[in-house]
């Protein structure tokens, strides 16, 4: 009888039939257990905490996860280009960027995305939803990361260290862009005359020389 209540857990997995639904939200489950721990959702519970730093989690799996935070363990590689990972999903949505696979797409501009999480982002750009603001003055932004780096802004807060010259930056692609100084790398570059300039705003700049000549001839 046990073999047999295996196998119809197990069916449910093709056949994708939820029996299990929660009361307060309506969402079905195919198993009780996972049932059982989604209500810790609503009811607050948190049996598992961890020991470093006392946050609290809905069950043992993602306690076990966290943890990784702390030991800096990264079980998941990616077979292409080695890199590792604390979570198999977060190597999932990696190795999109190289078979360039982007099942996540906007339905206002068809723009395509590796994960849900940066579709959500950008459907903001459509509908203008700001849900991050800064406590100190009360700007709004639409990902928590720019609220993060704006709030640096207030702090002085400057993470990103050059290794060449020790300047200091809030944000990394500035310490990228201040690197081309040390490197000598110019990727943007003037169609026209073949220029080449550090950052995309300096070339912008230069197109007007051309604008203006353009102009007067």
């Amino acid at each position: 009888m046990a073999f047999e209540g295996n196998l119809k857990r197990h069916l449910r997995l093709h056949t994708g039939e939820k029996p299990y639904a929660c009361e307060t939200c309506g969402k079905g489950f195919s198993l009780q257990g996972n049932l059982l721990v989604h209500r810790r959702i609503h009811s607050g519970e948190k049996p598992y905490s961890c020991e470093t730093c006392g946050k609290g989690f809905v069950c043992e799996g993602n306690l076990k996860r966290h943890l990784r935070v702390h030991t800096g363990e990264k079980p998941h590689a990616c077979e292409t280009c080695g890199k590792r990972f604390s979570r198999k999903s977060t190597s999932i949505v990696h190795m999109r960027v190289h078979t360039g696979e982007k099942p996540y797409s906007c339905e206002t501009c068809g723009k395509g995305f590796v994960c849900e999480g940066n579709l959500k982002h950008h459907l903001r750009v459509h509908t203008g939803e700001k849900p991050h603001a800064c406590e100190t003055c009360g700007k709004s932004f639409s990902s928590k990361s720019t609220l993060i780096v704006h709030m640096r802004i207030h702090t002085g807060e400057k993470p990103y260290a050059c290794e060449a010259c020790g300047k200091s930056f809030s944000e990394r692609r500035s310490l990228l862009n201040h690197m081309r100084i040390h490197s000598g790398e110019k990727p943007y570059s003037c169609e026209t005359c073949g220029k080449g300039f550090v950052r995309e705003c300096h070339l912008k700049c230069h197109l007007r020389v051309h604008t203006v000549i353009c102009l007067s001839t």
